[in-house]
């Protein structure tokens, strides 16, 4: 196995273990984040539904100018979800991480999504 295909299934892994303790439900629903070495989207769940009820992404088209791939810009997306977020009426969520470290890009974006008032 190279090095790549060893990574990838170590984040396959790591991704499976953690939704395995989180799960969104309608009064607390799941904080999903994903991220590219270009861009990071965020996404909040209902897994009961298997619904998304708010998404944003460094791929729209009023952020979609600035690098994606910086923890500035992640910010901005946590900041972004959070406040669409607060508008539907979720206040509280579950933060899935997707394997990842919280560092970096997945701590810029969790800390946006508190700036704005999510609660996890």
């Amino acid at each position: 196995m190279n090095k790549h295909k060893a990574k990838q299934a170590g984040l396959k892994r790591r991704q499976r273990r953690v939704r395995g303790k989180i799960f969104g439900t309608p009064e607390r629903p799941r904080l999903r984040v994903v991220r590219s070495n270009a861009n990071i989207y965020a996404m909040i769940v209902d897994d009961t539904d298997g619904k998304t009820l708010v998404s944003a992404s460094t791929l729209e088209s009023d952020l979609k100018s600035e690098n994606g791939g910086n923890q500035e810009a992640a910010r901005k997306i946590g900041e972004l979800v959070g406040k669409r977020a607060i508008e539907a009426g979720i206040k509280a969520v579950r933060f899935d991480r997707g394997g990842r470290i919280y560092h970096g890009r997945v701590k810029a974006l969790a800390e946006g999504a508190r700036a704005a008032g999510l609660e996890f």
